[in-house]
């Protein structure tokens, strides 16, 4: 019988932060260009961890996974992590350009051998994979473990299922940008009543595309466009990006984000008006 360890646990943030596009920088530039463009980056990242008091349990490739005692040092990190990265990229020819994208976590961790283990690491791997390019995405425990009056700006993605977990998890999405609006796009619309369970008419949602014709239910949720093989609805076209809009369910109501390099346009029908997203969500009507 093997005898048992027995590692000590502390509450620490754990950060995934990946790089989008390192494939098309390897196919473009070649595996020695490719290679000094992603450690470069990654290394940066490293520095950042450490400048806002985390430290790197690991490189992975074009992603870094990142420890911090401190909660509010780890989202002071993240959002300068964001911030600079940005400055760094658009001072770089197009082709060796690759975006950023976070996963956040609290809670639990073990740290033994080199390597970081617990329920938190986990979520906020998941977390890094759910994001889109330059977005930040938390959970709750990070989001309520700061200081009243942290100037940190955040939307409730509500609960959201996160694969390898039971239980749903509330998430949100932490906003960076110096110049992104304080307040979301949204249309005042009636409340209507949550659809009756025995209703399966009511119980999801039908896309279509020509000849294509596809019915999401409710606990399908969420579900991405894009062209992409990935998603769950596809459009195979140059102006989509690969993973281009997200729609969940969430209050009674389904809601599109925009996830996409230039922008979603929404028209209701029987109107005229069309709404531009640009990162930003509304409700279909």
């Amino acid at each position: 019988m093997l005898p048992q360890l027995h590692i000590p646990m502390a509450d620490f943030t754990v950060v995934f932060a990946d790089l989008t596009g390192s494939t098309r920088v390897f196919e473009t530039q070649g595996n020695a260009k490719g290679a000094h463009a992603v450690q470069k980056a990654t290394q940066w990242i490293g520095e950042n961890c450490a400048a806002h008091g985390g430290h790197v349990v690991k490189y992975l490739g074009d992603g870094v996974l990142m420890v911090f005692p401190d909660n509010a040092q780890a989202v002071e990190s993240v959002i300068a992590m964001q911030r600079g990265h940005t400055e760094n990229v658009n001072s770089l020819p197009p082709a060796l350009r690759m975006l950023l994208k976070v996963g956040l976590a609290r809670g639990d961790v073990v740290e033994h051998d080199g390597d970081c283990f617990g329920d938190a690491v986990n979520v906020a791997s998941r977390l890094s994979d759910m994001a889109s390019a330059e977005q930040i995405m938390a959970t709750e425990s990070v989001i309520s473990a700061l200081s009243p009056g942290t100037q940190v700006r955040s939307r409730s993605l509500g609960p959201i299922e996160i694969r390898g977990r039971d239980e749903p998890c509330v998430v949100h999405r932490i906003e960076w940008q110096h110049d992104l609006p304080s307040a979301f796009l949204t249309m005042a619309a009636g409340l209507s009543p949550s659809p009756r369970k025995d209703d399966d008419s009511m119980l999801g949602i039908e896309l279509s595309l020509l000849d294509v014709s596809v019915r999401f239910r409710i606990a399908d949720m969420p579900i991405y466009l894009g062209r992409d093989s990935d998603a769950h609805f596809i459009v195979k076209s140059q102006s989509v990006s690969r993973l281009h809009a997200k729609i969940d369910w969430r209050g009674g109501a389904f809601h599109l984000e925009d996830m996409s390099s230039n922008g979603t346009w929404v028209r209701f029908a029987n109107n005229d008006v069309v709404l531009a997203l640009r990162r930003q969500e509304c409700v279909l009507h």
